[in-house]
């Protein structure tokens, strides 16, 4: 059985604003959400930028003592999820509680009280202070969970911890679990707060972090000859997806539709992709043999676009082993370089990009392209958004581990 599943609500905390419209507008006006740290005292180290959610105070959306117990990341899925399901107007009823599941996932789970945590331990060396609390605030299950419990959702909750293909995967096994008709409907997305010394370390160990630091609003440069790396982000992305008939009986408005999904491994390499990019191209390939699209259906591209040295051209090399020549007619653009990377939540407020895209017929831009790559020649839609008509988006997420994601979503037409 087979049921098409349709999208009903969306929330999002980003650094680019703290919902969804205020992220959105940000995004197609090309403004960064790049800035100097302020989580911590970044001056000792060699990366002092991040992208950070800002004006982000977590009492407005729980009471002060769930603000005690979640962990930062979890804090943003709170907020993300009650967006989207005020959007939604799902009712959570005995009638369909068991039928409703949650996923959102997170690549690394709780590591800002981890870290904290540990700080205050090895100064002190007392266990006693250690809160009862820590190990939910750790789980990289903890805000599926917690949206679960706070809602009264009794169907399956769980999360797919795919790197930073996370947030794709989470909304991609949502979809698959409707249209199986195992569910009527799901919460799916991620959310992350990775901004802490020890994990920006690790990445710009590898080489994979701009130390751009002077020029933070220009310090991500997707697709570029001079790009320097990513900038860590955080945040947390929520969709509402609904099987179509369950959404119409209860008079839901419906955003678009999921129609595609593919999830591949390379088993190449734990941090570097393939450099033919064929795990990725795969991937896209079944998302689109799953929506039963060709490349001309394909309208606009949501690239996973790091602008770390590998990502940019295998993935822009993946784009046309499956699109051939149209390839070049595809408007493709990395909102990462507004966002920065935000492991498994940017795959899941990238998804939202989409839809959006296709609502406005606008496809937003990668700044800060000056000189693309030579092995990056394809239509990024550099600096500013445009205006075209869009009724189908592909958006791609990859992930350290080789997983790759792919999503198709187009506009509801009933």
């Amino acid at each position: 059985m087979t049921r098409r599943v349709v999208i009903t609500g969306l929330g999002m905390i980003s650094p680019c604003g703290n919902t969804v419209e205020q992220t959105w507008d940000n995004i197609k006006h090309g403004r960064s959400g790049v800035a100097p740290i302020t989580l911590y005292d970044a001056s000792p180290y060699l990366v002092k930028i991040a992208a950070e959610a800002k004006d982000f105070h977590p009492e407005q959306h729980m009471n002060t003592r769930e603000v005690r117990r979640r962990d930062r990341y979890q804090q943003f899925i709170t907020a993300a999820a009650a967006q989207a399901m005020k959007e939604s107007g799902l009712q959570i009823t005995d009638e369909n509680r068991d039928n409703i599941g949650v996923f959102v996932g997170s690549a690394v789970g709780g590591t800002t009280s981890y870290y904290e945590l540990l700080w205050d331990f090895f100064k002190t060396g007392d266990a006693r202070g250690v809160t009862p609390f820590a190990v939910p605030m750790l789980m990289g299950n903890g805000g599926s969970a917690l949206v679960s419990i706070d809602y009264g959702i009794s169907g399956p909750s769980y999360v797919l911890t795919s790197a930073c293909a996370s947030g794709a995967d989470c909304i991609g096994h949502a979809f698959d679990q409707i249209r199986l008709g195992r569910l009527d409907a799901a919460l799916a997305g991620a959310g992350e707060s990775p901004i802490i010394p020890i994990a920006i370390a690790a990445f710009d160990r590898i080489g994979a972090c701009s130390r751009d630091n002077d020029n933070p609003h220009e310090a991500v440069r997707p697709f570029s000859k001079d790009r320097a790396g990513l900038a860590f982000g955080e945040g947390a992305g929520v969709l509402v997806l609904e099987e179509l008939e369950f959404a119409k009986a209860r008079g839901a408005v419906i955003l678009g539709e999921v129609i595609g999904y593919g999830s591949t491994s390379d088993s190449h390499h734990i941090t570097a992709p393939h450099p033919s990019g064929r795990g990725a191209a795969r991937a896209i390939k079944q998302a689109m043999n799953d929506a039963r699209i060709t490349a001309q259906d394909v309208q606009y591209i949501n690239a996973h676009g790091t602008a770390t040295p590998l990502n940019d051209a295998m993935e822009t090399a993946a784009i046309k082993t499956v699109l051939g020549e149209h390839a070049y007619k595809v408007p493709m653009s990395s909102t990462k370089s507004m966002t920065g990377h935000g492991m498994g939540f940017t795959a899941a407020v990238e998804a939202v990009f989409a839809i959006l895209a296709i609502r406005d017929n606008v496809a937003p831009p990668t700044i800060n392209l000056r000189e693309p790559d030579p092995a990056c020649d394809l239509d990024y839609v550099p600096h500013t958004a445009r205006e075209i008509p869009i009724d189908c988006v592909m958006s791609n997420s990859f992930g350290f581990g080789g997983h790759n994601a792919s999503l198709i979503i187009k506009r509801f037409i009933g």
